[in-house]
């Protein structure tokens, strides 16, 4: 299953997230729930970086099953809230994927 976490601060703006494990709904290379979270997820990163100029912390690990993404905290508030709106839609399309695959894929919040 692949789990996502999204973390949001005091004032409910999206701090980061974190998905990791492997939706093992088909063999590798035909999963469609994982490329459908991989392709959202990476689509998002590359449009934060292409559209705002602002290159959030990344990190990932091993065998592909794991990203971390952290919004960096001195940035101006136009950029800021591209980056909001842009991670806001990035959930919107994983929670269409959950709503259709919950057995393979988990969204939580956390403050």
């Amino acid at each position: 299953m692949i789990k996502v976490t999204i973390k949001k601060d005091q004032s409910g703006q999206i701090h980061s997230f974190e998905m990791k494990g492997h939706a093992e709904f088909a063999e590798y290379g035909k999963d469609l729930v994982c490329a459908a979270a991989s392709a959202v997820s990476f689509g998002s990163v590359n449009a934060i970086i292409t559209l705002t100029e602002i290159t959030p912390i990344i990190k990932q690990k091993g065998d592909g099953g794991y990203l971390y993404v952290e919004v960096p905290s001195m940035i101006n508030s136009e950029k800021a809230a591209n980056i909001q709106l842009i991670l806001e839609s990035m959930i919107v399309s994983l929670q269409t994927i959950e709503q259709d695959y919950s057995k393979y894929i988990k969204i939580t919040f956390k403050k």
